[in-house]
């Protein structure tokens, strides 16, 4: 399906600011849907005077009567006249007889879309940037309720407000959609003082677990729940603001045992604020699985750091011991496992300083080369290393062996390869096709009789590569000279 700035830029016929507001619209439109019991299809002018259609909103609340997403397609010529005609006068049509579509008797009506200029003032733009037409499904009609004839009159605000550039607003909050509470989940209208004309069932029971008794209508909203805002310690700044209509913010209103989400959504008429729908949402659970969530990463940060202190010190003892040995032999060994030890403390180094298990192997691997230089230095050996590509983020259980095979590789390139000259070593890094192609290469002495080694350290990477991360690794000799070592790994 096309981004609606896709759509822009194939038929050509709108500036930025356009594109900027209607995308706003399309986060926001669903509650309309909702709302007015009707799909909701925007449609955006072409270059050659007709329109296509560039969104689509199902109601929630009744039955669609388009089961496919028609975003895309242009306008049917027996909606095209009155699509045409609210956008050129900039007036809402409404088409007196039903309309049919696959079989479904409808009630069609379009609305021009106008584009608010600035936040800062109510100007809007002269004629209109877009149509929306609201499709109703007739074959459900059936006497409204009060609950039914009150979300009418709260859509039918909502899309005169978007006819006269007062919705959505400019200082919405944009922020994350989870928790976001929809009209069943609650809804109240308020009066231009904050007083509850209506509230739905389900927004009434929200409040009644919160603590708030009896009934809201007649009350102000911020009167009813100023006892359960006393009590609580920390109350957000933003919450009186949205309990009054006066904002178009979202916030939590919690008591002891309930989390309430409640946002603001204020109606307004000519530039005057006229009254507010007031959404709500229990999200108890909710937030406590994000506390659950936080204390869980807090302790597994907590568990990779006290993992890295401890391998750290095992990596110290190591190499105090190595210092004391009398013999060269015994003083490699410990030098060896003291790289591998550092090598695993480096991933879970990493791992504690983020929220998640994915780790930014580039990161690691920078420091795995630090190692390699140890080595260097240590044997008298000037390296120089050059990387090219990106590793990118890889989950823990594979960045913990790779770190250690390519400190393996290294550091054998850096010892054996490079002993007692200065040389390059070359790392390449290539994401292809659902794998990790991984190449090091240096310009030493090469393969002994063009084998393999089979020493302790080959039999550690060939695990760890071809075990663990079920991949595959070659060792070559190219004719240049040198050694290469390719590897594969399956993302």
């Amino acid at each position: 399906m096309s981004t609606l700035s896709d759509l822009y830029k194939k038929h050509g016929k709108a500036s930025n600011a356009d594109i900027e507001w209607l995308n706003l619209l399309l986060s926001d439109w669903q509650l309309v849907a909702d709302l007015v019991f009707a799909d909701l299809v925007l449609w955006i002018p072409t270059s050659d005077g007709s329109f296509v259609a560039a969104g689509h909103a199902r109601p929630s609340s009744a039955a669609t009567i388009f089961y496919r997403d028609i975003s895309g397609e242009p306008v049917r010529k027996e909606w095209a006249g009155t699509v045409s005609k609210a956008f050129s006068s900039g007036l809402s049509q409404h088409l007196g007889a039903p309309d049919t579509y696959d079989g479904l008797l409808t009630r069609f009506s379009a609305i021009p879309i106008r584009r608010r200029i600035s936040n800062k003032t109510e100007e809007v733009t002269e004629n209109p940037v877009a149509v929306v037409t609201r499709h109703t499904n007739l074959a459900e009609a059936k006497a409204p309720n009060k609950l039914q004839l009150n979300y009418l009159s709260c859509g039918n605000y909502l899309l005169d407000m978007m006819a006269d550039g007062s919705y959505p607003d400019f200082t919405n909050q944009t922020g994350p959609k989870r928790g976001a509470p929809r009209a069943n989940d609650g809804l109240l209208r308020l009066d231009v003082d904050g007083v509850v004309e209506f509230a739905s069932p389900n927004g009434l029971s929200a409040f009644n677990r919160l603590g708030i008794k009896g009934e809201l209508e007649g009350k102000t909203l911020a009167d009813a729940s100023a006892p359960i805002l006393k009590s609580r310690m920390n109350v957000d700044e933003s919450l009186p603001l949205v309990l009054n209509g006066r904002a178009p913010w979202r916030t939590d209103m919690e008591s002891p045992n309930v989390t309430l989400t409640v946002r603001a959504i204020p109606l307004r008429q000519g530039g005057q604020r006229t009254g507010a729908i007031v959404l709500c949402r229990d999200v108890t659970e909710l937030r406590r699985q994000e506390r659950e969530l936080i204390t869980k990463d807090a302790t597994i940060r907590e568990i990779h750091h006290r993992v890295k202190n401890n391998l750290q010190t095992v990596a110290s003892l190591l190499r105090i011991q190595a210092r004391r040995s009398e013999s060269e032999e015994v003083k490699e060994s410990l030098n060896q496992a003291m790289r591998r030890v550092s090598a695993i403390a480096l991933v879970h180094d990493t791992l504690s300083e983020g929220l998640n298990q994915d780790v930014n192997f580039d990161e690691v691997f920078d420091r795995v080369l630090m190692l390699a230089s140890e080595v260097a230095s240590s044997i008298g050996t000037s390296v120089r290393t050059i990387i090219d590509g990106r590793f990118g983020q890889l989950k823990s259980d594979m960045a913990t062996p790779l770190a250690v095979a390519l400190t393996e590789i290294v550091t054998n390139a850096v010892e054996h390869g490079l002993a007692e000259r200065s040389g390059v070593v070359a790392i390449n890094a290539e994401r292809k096709q659902k794998q990790l192609l991984i190449t090091v290469s240096d310009n030493g002495k090469g393969l002994t009789d063009g084998k393999v080694g089979a020493g302790l350290g080959t039999q550690i990477i060939r695990t760890l590569i071809e075990g663990e991360l079920r991949g595959t690794i070659h060792w070559s000799s190219p004719h240049e000279g040198g050694t290469r070592v390719a590897i594969a790994l399956p993302l």
